[in-house]
């Protein structure tokens, strides 16, 4: 990668900034170490300075009557360290930083220099050798294949999701609703002139189309793929090299702060894929950064991934957690992101993940956790609950490891959620078996809820399945065409009735027809096909119906909020439950049968006797519909309930009826006994 400028632009941008301001000292023309402060450094060194980018890397400043850019970087084991930028025509030794006692810290002030601006530092390391490198606090970042960071101003944004803030922080995360659209950015939509790979829209266009999809479809919030900086394309930004910077694929820190704004007026929360797992080695990043491994474990045991060949960070160093707990809080606290979906947990955890015997050290205690990636996952985590803002943090963690989503006051690791990938491979492996295999397959369905709350869970299909040949969502179905999309609208009726909040990648909702890649847009061509468009309508009402219903999502934790009508129906492959969100109105009743055999006499066990309102089938909402909505229960024993309802079940054919189920009687309180009043002693 170079390692040195990319651009040929001279003059700097000149803004409005909000200048922090640095005291003046008696000797103006030298810049004393005090825009880090004694308390910042210990902070720092300590593993305790939160606000850690309000201080590294680069700042406007003023010094006196001179105005410019104050950079501080973290170098412990450099012999000598310059800032190069344009200005100094990326002189090594133009600009030498000055060291902050034992810290490990360089700065330096830069006269004049203002936004908008490219630079790097030139580490002299101890062997003598130069290596040029980002900033690892940069705010923004040249424009891939450049690797320059940029100066950038993020102070002066207009915010205007005050409400959005406010009301966030005072909902039960646990008790709401959460349907979530995962999307890479750079292949959801494209230009209209240029749908090349290197064509891509801006954030503040993509927040307009984005949240006007989601709202229509009915998805509560947008996930979304690599936006930290990172170089290469294909790791869809799951190798990152600047993890303070919004990708400039799609425009400005500011432009994506105006994204998360915008998503927020409307309705929309913002979830971003963090990955404090790993980072690339490209010369320009985080590598060796001061000649020696500085943010990554010395030995290649413990520093290495093998199949990924990635670094590891080093959690035991106080200076690196700081790096990564200052950056999750960075996303929150500067561009109000509502949580962050935490990147390949279980390869934190677990020593010996992807190594053979003797490709890895066990911990103390000869085992295989990661005992500082524990320790770092509790204070993050810590943290994130202790500010009491609605803020959330999920893991995808592949594992059983035991309370990911405890507190850690109780030793677990205090994840809000917990990505189910246990019965996201259950449901593929159901879902894609020809029907006839199915009855003897049936607790791949129904196992899920043996553990369904031991965590808090959401339930994914991600962009991991529909990638590498396994096939896209829709082709990962048997049968003819027709039989394809009957069977994912089962699949995903199923999925919305079943504990867990939910999580759809995009193109998922409308059956696209090929596997996802990052190079080109969706085909959104597809979703004007009558089979594609049916489906996207059915995705859309079951969407809306998940709002609708507090029994779909209000006791997703609890088996207050869910009952097994009948969970061994495996000769006819049908299962039916009830979802209740503990009021006893609009319980919601499920019936989905995952065969081509039409029941004409079906009939289901109910716990009530009375109205049952068919609210959405396998062709959508009954809302407006010439369809018949209400059925009757009947006596009579079915299921191990005490009545029954008569409901004609089609091939593949899918049903939710809502239901109230009336409070039990209280027994009557037998009349208390009348006291006898004291008798008084009579007056002499």
């Amino acid at each position: 990668m170079a390692e040195k400028k990319t651009s040929t632009r001279k003059t700097p941008v000149k803004k409005t900034v909000k200048k922090k301001t640095v005291k003046k000292e008696a000797k103006e023309e030298l810049l004393a170490p005090v825009f880090l402060s004694s308390m910042d450094r210990y902070l720092f060194n300590n593993g305790r300075y939160y606000k850690v980018y309000e201080k590294m890397g680069a700042h406007a400043a003023e010094i006196g009557d001179r105005k410019g850019m104050h950079f501080a970087v973290w170098a412990p084991n450099a012999k000598a360290v310059g800032l190069v930028c344009d200005r100094n025509g990326w002189d090594p030794n133009a600009n030498l930083m000055s060291p902050l006692e034992t810290s490990g810290i360089w700065e330096v002030f830069i006269d004049d220099m203002g936004y908008g601006e490219l630079y790097k530092y030139a580490i002299h390391t101890a062997s003598g050798e130069v290596i040029f490198k980002a900033d690892p606090y940069a705010f923004s970042a040249e424009l891939r294949p450049g690797t320059a960071s940029k100066t950038a101003n993020i102070d002066n944004f207009g915010w205007k999701d005050a409400k959005w803030m406010k009301d966030r922080a005072a909902k039960n995360t646990f008790a709401e609703p959460m349907a979530i659209y995962e999307c890479h950015l750079g292949s959801w939509l494209k230009p209209e002139h240029d749908k090349g790979p290197d064509s891509f829209l801006n954030y503040r266009d993509l927040a307009h189309e984005l949240a006007d999809y989601c709202n229509y479809m009915g998805y509560t919030h947008v996930e979304l793929m690599g936006i930290a900086e990172h170089p290469f394309d294909g790791s869809w930004g799951y190798q990152v090299t600047g993890y303070y910077a919004p990708t400039s694929r799609y425009g400005t820190p500011t432009d994506f702060m105006y994204f998360v704004d915008y998503m927020h007026q409307h309705g929309i929360g913002v979830i971003l894929d963090w990955v404090p797992a790993h980072f690339p080695k490209d010369a320009f990043g985080l590598a060796d950064f001061d000649g020696t491994p500085t943010y990554e474990h010395p030995d290649p045991r413990m520093g290495e991934h093998p199949d990924w060949g990635t670094k590891i960070f080093n959690y035991s160093k106080n200076e690196v957690k700081i790096f990564l707990i200052g950056n999750a809080l960075y996303w929150y606290d500067e561009y109000h992101i509502d949580g962050l979906r935490v990147d390949a947990v279980a390869s934190m955890l677990y020593l010996d993940y992807g190594r053979k015997a003797e490709e890895w050290l066990p911990n103390k205690y000869g085992s295989n956790e990661n005992l500082d990636a524990m320790e770092f996952f509790k204070h993050l985590n810590s943290v994130v609950r202790g500010r009491k803002d609605g803020t959330i943090v999920i893991a995808e963690e592949s594992t059983a490891w035991p309370k990911l989503t405890e507190i850690p006051e109780n030793d677990g690791l205090g994840f809000t959620y917990k990505w189910n990938m246990g019965w996201m491979h259950d449901f593929l492996d159901y879902m894609k078996l020809d029907p006839y295999f199915r009855k003897d397959n049936h607790n791949k369905m129904t196992f899920a809820m043996s553990y369904a709350f031991s965590e808090k869970y959401v339930l994914v299909l991600s962009h991991d399945e529909v990638v590498h040949l396994k096939c896209s969502m829709i082709n990962k179905m048997p049968g003819y065409e027709v039989d394809k999309f009957a069977n994912l609208k089962c699949g995903y009726t199923f999925m919305f009735g079943h504990c867990g909040k939910k999580l759809l990648f995009m193109g998922q909702d409308f059956g696209q027809a090929h596997e996802w890649d990052e190079k080109v847009q969706l085909s959104w061509e597809e979703s004007d096909h009558p089979l594609n468009k049916d489906l996207q309508n059915f995705v859309r009402d079951l969407l809306h119906t998940y709002q609708k219903y507090p029994a779909m999502y209000k006791l997703d934790d609890s088996w207050e909020g869910f009952k097994w009508v009948n969970a061994d129906d495996n000769t006819r492959s049908i299962f039916s439950f009830i979802r209740r969100d503990g009021t006893k109105k609009k319980s919601l009743l499920f019936v989905i049968n995952m065969t081509p055999m039409a029941r004409d006499d079906y009939m289901v066990g109910v716990p009530v006797k009375g109205r049952y309102t068919l609210v959405l089938d396998q062709n959508g909402s009954t809302e407006g519909r010439d369809v018949q909505t209400v059925y009757r229960a009947a006596d009579g024993e079915c299921d191990g309930q005490p009545y029954r309802l008569v409901y004609p079940l089609p091939a593949y054919g899918c049903a939710i009826f809502a239901f109230n189920e009336p409070d039990p009687v209280e027994k009557k309180k037998a009349p208390a006994k009348k006291k006898t009043p004291a008798k008084t002693a009579k007056a002499k």
